[in-house]
């Protein structure tokens, strides 16, 4: 098996795990995945699939330059000229429409290490995102307990609504670079005002760790709701967390690539 077959064979397994109607992330066309072939291409689900029946042929192979430059440029797109876009980012042109989110995913696959993406509608974290007082709460919110901070990063990384498209994929690139310029190393988790989350990562194996982990922390937060609202770590006791040698042994044992630098 090639590189690129064995990267699409660990696509499709994933977005079927997400896609899953037992863990109640995504349902019908409800979100989309991504992983990187190369420097210069990626692969992205298509437009109007399913997660949890994806196939290959619902699968489009994507070509990151003029995406980037398109984030990189000025200039504002009309929904014709997004459309365009994407469809000649398409390697080969076989008129298989990418989803209107693969501009961020072409964005958070640029970034060093970062391999798999997975983008979802995850109901639990939904129900936080899409409340004034849960989105108040993300923002100004951290960790809560030690395995959340192995599994899904020292701290989420929160981004205000915005139209979906080209000025979603900027303000998702807005906020990773602040994450990234305080933390020192790229979120494992985004959330998007009333819209869903992200998971980033080396392998598939730890998107979907990742997704677990988030869907149980979205539960343990609305759980603390009852208790007068959560306790959350301080950045000591994060940082120390994140950093300590068994963590990161504990990290590789649920399928991690681990080469820890923070």
């Amino acid at each position: 098996m090639s590189d690129k077959d064995k990267v699409f064979e660990d696509l499709l397994i994933l977005s079927r795990h997400l896609g899953d109607s037992a863990h109640d992330w995504a349902v019908l066309g409800e979100g989309n995945t991504s992983a990187k072939i190369d420097d210069e291409t990626f692969l992205v689900k298509a437009s109007g699939s399913m997660l949890a029946t994806l196939t290959r042929d619902q699968v489009c192979q994507a070509r990151f330059a003029p995406l980037l430059e398109a984030l990189d440029s000025d200039q504002t797109y009309s929904d014709s000229e997004v459309k365009d876009l994407l469809l000649g980012s398409v390697v080969g042109g076989d008129g298989r429409m990418p989803s209107v989110e693969t501009l961020f995913h072409a964005y958070l696959l640029s970034l060093p290490d970062v391999a798999f993406i997975g983008h979802t509608h995850v109901t639990t974290i939904n129900g936080i995102l899409c409340s004034e007082a849960g989105w108040k709460l993300m923002q100004n919110g951290g960790r809560m307990f030690p395995d959340e901070i192995v599994v899904c990063g020292v701290a989420p990384c929160c981004v205000p609504y915005v139209d979906p498209g080209l000025p979603l994929a900027r303000e998702v690139r807005s906020q990773t670079e602040a994450f990234i310029d305080k933390y020192g190393t790229y979120p494992k988790t985004i959330y998007m005002q009333n819209h869903g989350f992200i998971a980033l990562g080396k392998s598939a194996k730890e998107i979907e760790a990742v997704h677990m982990m988030a869907d149980k922390s979205a539960r343990v937060l609305l759980g603390t709701m009852n208790f007068g609202g959560p306790k959350w770590f301080s950045e000591e006791t994060v940082r120390r967390i994140a950093t300590r040698p068994d963590e990161h042994y504990r990290q590789r044992a649920i399928g991690f690539n681990v080469d820890h630098k923070a």
